[in-house]
């Protein structure tokens, strides 16, 4: 196992005690949340309406729950129906988090952040980065953008949104349905029935929840050449890498394949070095697309990238564009 290890409390999805300080900073984060939120509803804290459709992909809780293979399958349904849509984020992870850019495909990870970059290699559409998610979208509305897509920003309200999308950890759900830090939640649980459309990644859906699954089928090489079938390493060993917000899904789709799997668990948006990759034993080394964009410098022959593609009902697009229209 890597040095850098998940640094989930274990109290936030299991049965530990939570610590009498966490459940004090929970009740202080819950009075800020609240008044944010009283702020924004009576205009004191003003959000900017967009002369454009505005969908915010998001999350309650912390964590990976699977926003941006999510993010990259809105984008290309939008453009198959005709959309020119444009990605805003943060930008988790850039060297100035506070500057703002165009990311391209080849963009440097620590200039774009490794999700934008990701989507703009994956959707081939324009992807802002800013602080500011507001300015992001003006920008992609300005390059001649009709919609834009938030990936991420579900807790961002100076951008006012026309369609919420929530993606909840099929698995892991909300936890102890508790607030930071006592629990993994950013918002109360209620916050995620306003959204129009509640996403659950793996696991059960229940009633008025869109189902949403996961598919990797190959396993790119990252110094070129052909892919190979993700199948073909079952019954071997391999490293396998992760270091987004839950590194266990990307393990376990692996062993679901009869994969050996020598598990590598990174920090979210963890920098990687060539050092980090001293196995001590040669074996293939099987990565998230996420983490790959980081790697190109110094992978090798050994090294291979494993897509991932959101797949949800047919369902839930006619759903989406129709909320659209209705704008």
């Amino acid at each position: 196992m890597s040095k850098l290890q998940d640094k989930t409390p274990a109290y936030w999805y299991g049965d530990a005690a939570v610590p009498w300080h966490a459940r004090l900073l929970a009740g202080l984060y819950a009075s800020v949340v609240s008044l944010r939120r009283k702020l924004f509803r009576k205009g004191i804290l003003r959000s900017h309406k967009l002369p454009v459709p505005v969908i915010v992909i998001g999350n309650v809780s912390v964590g990976g729950t699977g926003k941006t293979p999510l993010t990259i399958a809105v984008v290309q349904r939008l453009r198959d129906a005709g959309w020119k849509p444009g990605v805003a984020s943060r930008g988790y992870g850039r060297s100035d988090e506070s500057s703002a850019a165009w990311v391209e495909a080849d963009t440097p990870p620590a200039l774009g952040g490794d999700e934008p970059i990701l989507i703009a290699r994956r959707a081939g559409v324009p992807v802002r980065v800013d602080r500011s998610r507001s300015a992001a979208a003006r920008e992609l509305i300005a390059a001649g953008c009709d919609v834009v897509v938030c990936d991420d920003g579900l807790q961002h309200y100076r951008l006012r949104r026309d369609v919420e999308i929530e993606v909840i950890d099929g698995r892991r759900r909300y936890g102890n349905g508790r607030l930071l830090p006592a629990g993994p939640l950013r918002e109360p649980p209620e916050r995620g029935a306003e959204c129009d459309f509640r996403v659950v990644n793996g696991g059960d859906a229940s009633f008025g929840e869109w189902s949403m699954q996961l598919h990797a089928d190959r396993a790119v090489p990252m110094r070129g050449g052909r892919s190979r079938p993700l199948a073909s390493f079952g019954g071997h060993r391999v490293h396998a890498v992760a270091g987004i917000g839950n590194p266990q899904r990307f393990f376990e789709m692996l062993r679901s394949l009869a994969i050996g799997v020598v598990p590598h668990a990174f920090a979210d948006h963890h920098r990687y070095v060539a050092a980090d990759f001293e196995f001590g034993s040669e074996l293939p080394v099987l990565m998230t697309e996420k983490d790959a964009v980081k790697c190109a410098a110094f992978a090798n022959e050994w090294h291979y990238s494993v897509p991932v593609t959101a797949e949800l009902p047919e369902a839930f697009w006619v759903a989406l564009l129709e909320k659209l229209g209705k704008r």
